[in-house]
């Protein structure tokens, strides 16, 4: 099993970071990379779309508001990797006056080294972190 990680300080409390990343539904609102996400399931199911139209399917497995977190597995997507789980979390960092967000997840590599997978993922975290960043940035 690989793992894949990436963190970032934002310069906002936790709870306004939360408030926009930790709906199921609200990759779009902040992840230029997945411009819709539609649920099903009772919410629990999200099917993303990302630029180049390619779907990819999650399942929430876990929702903690308390604790700022949720994780969940990917059920379809065009990424070299089976029984992924990840979980993205906003925790306080200087007596709640900013957030650090991390977002992890491990998986098993098909068809690519582990190495591959994890450098696929960890750039897609930065990525999306990055961006989650500059909207507090505005």
């Amino acid at each position: 099993m690989a793992q894949a990680s990436a963190s970032i300080r934002i310069p906002d409390s936790p709870d306004a970071v939360w408030q926009l990343i930790g709906g199921f539904n609200s990759l779009p609102d902040w992840l230029p990379y997945i411009p819709s996400s539609e649920l099903s399931e009772g919410g629990r199911v999200r099917r993303l779309a990302n630029p180049n139209g390619e779907v990819i399917v999650e399942r929430l497995e876990a929702f903690d508001n308390l604790a700022r977190s949720y994780t969940y597995s990917i059920l379809e997507a065009p990424f070299p990797v089976t029984g992924y789980r990840s979980t993205l979390q906003v925790r306080e960092i200087e007596g709640g006056r900013a957030s650090q967000v991390d977002w992890s997840g491990e998986f098993t590599p098909n068809g690519v080294k582990d190495e591959e997978a994890s450098r696929f993922f960890e750039g897609i975290y930065r990525d999306g972190l990055q961006a989650l960043a500059a909207s507090f940035a505005k």
